[in-house]
């Protein structure tokens, strides 16, 4: 029988043949002396005997506990429909500012937080705006599309991860880091993805919004995963869960309605390689990288991930284009979390 000390969670192995049957026992555990109380008693209605201490959770593993990960995908709170909705509107060439314009006004909250960045110290608008049309003309359709996202997501990606050894606002000041970082690179190799990578930069890390509780429940099967140096969390979160946070991102930008290129790009963000030439993958894995190797949101599981190789050369960057992203990436995020 395995039994968990209450006092200093120490589990305690003690063979079925030593215990007393139908009898209450009492004794000190050996590392904090807390006494350890066990019922071992039969009642008349035949109920097993009971614990009055903590015995060691089971939980569930393989494909049992795949399926109840992948549950929780449902459980996770949706992007607001209002930002869904102006991404559609804006990727919409016949669509006027006025659809727009009354999808704002009936949803005020993301009204206000766009506005809020909007007038940030990163975006600069002189005199400040006070409307989304305004901000719309002064920014460009591209950036209201960033604000719009930005908007969205604050809310959801904010909270303090447990299993990550992240305290809250660190996911966000990451994914903040590799959005401009993704961006900023993009501009450089391929402007038409700028968007797109900005997007995927801002989610990347969405799937650990899922297996965070997962992970902290199971911290002693990740330090034996990792035990040996050389295995990385991504590995450990495979090893253990059967699947990993970039596969889980791409399940939760299905709920939220993310194209399916920016899916991709998340899927693969720590193995480019692995999808199928997406450059907007490297760009995200390229930032991801810059903004781990700065310190940002780095996290328990950050010290053991690296760029993939071949990535400079594929994206076309050097060391001084590595600097330059690193600066940038920390500025604009700065200025949107001072806030």
């Amino acid at each position: 029988m395995k039994i968990k000390c209450l006092g200093c969670d120490k589990v305690l192995v003690i063979p079925d043949n030593r215990l007393p049957r139908d009898k209450a026992i009492a004794f000190p555990c050996p590392t904090c002396s807390k006494v350890i109380r066990i019922d071992l008693r039969t009642s008349a209605a035949g109920q097993k005997p009971t614990l009055q201490t903590q015995t060691e959770k089971v939980y569930p593993t393989g494909e049992a506990l795949k399926a109840q990960i992948l549950k929780t995908v449902d459980e996770l709170p949706p992007m607001p429909q209002t930002v869904i909705k102006a991404r559609e509107i804006m990727e919409d060439p016949k669509a006027g500012f006025q659809e727009l314009s009354a999808l704002f006004e009936a949803d005020q909250a993301i009204a206000a937080k766009i506005l809020k960045l909007a007038n940030s110290s990163y975006y600069g608008i002189k005199g400040g705006v006070s409307s989304i049309q305004k901000a719309s003309v002064v920014l460009g359709q591209k950036t209201l599309r960033e604000l719009v996202t930005l908007g969205g997501v604050s809310g959801l990606i904010g909270n303090q991860l447990v299993g990550y050894g992240l305290d809250a606002g660190d996911l966000w000041m990451h994914s903040l880091a590799v959005a401009f970082g993704a961006r900023f690179i993009a501009e450089k190799i391929d402007a038409s993805l700028a968007s797109d990578a900005f997007t995927s930069g801002l989610l990347h890390d969405c799937g650990k919004l899922i297996l965070d509780s997962y992970i902290a429940e199971r911290w002693q099967q990740f330090e034996d995963a990792m035990a040996d140096g050389e295995t990385s969390f991504l590995d450990a979160e495979r090893k253990v869960l059967a699947l990993d946070h970039p596969e889980i991102a791409s399940d939760v930008c299905k709920a939220w309605q993310i194209p399916k290129s920016i899916s991709r790009a998340i899927r693969h963000h720590h193995h480019p390689s692995r999808s199928q030439k997406s450059k907007l993958a490297y760009i995200v894995h390229a930032a991801d990288a810059i903004a781990l190797m700065s310190g940002i949101g780095i996290g328990i599981d950050g010290t053991r991930y690296q760029m993939e190789e071949g990535t400079m050369t594929i994206l076309a960057l050097n060391d001084e284009d590595m600097g330059a992203v690193m600066g940038h990436m920390l500025s604009a995020a700065k200025k949107i979390v001072e806030e």
